[in-house]
């Protein structure tokens, strides 16, 4: 799938994903290929990424919005924390 993560400062992440996980507003989920549509809001938390080579990206963030369409996630993030 293809992901693209932004803070309103640059592009942290813009390429082919296997899988992310997010803090969501109701408890933390996945996203994989295939996954159904989404929209969520983030709380402050963590995001794991795993590239389509099996590369771990992980990002402690406060907040922030996820949207899931037609294997195409763009996330949002309000601050990434301890950069």
């Amino acid at each position: 799938m293809q992901l693209v993560v932004l803070t309103p400062e640059k592009e942290i992440f813009n390429g082919e994903a296997r899988l992310v996980r997010v803090p969501g507003s109701n408890g933390s989920f996945e996203i994989l290929n295939g996954h159904a549509p989404i929209i969520s809001s983030l709380e402050n938390g963590e995001v794991k990424i795993i590239d389509n080579k099996e590369k771990k990206i992980l990002l402690k963030i406060s907040g922030g919005i996820i949207e899931c369409k037609d294997n195409k996630v763009i996330l949002l993030i309000e601050k990434i924390l301890d950069e």
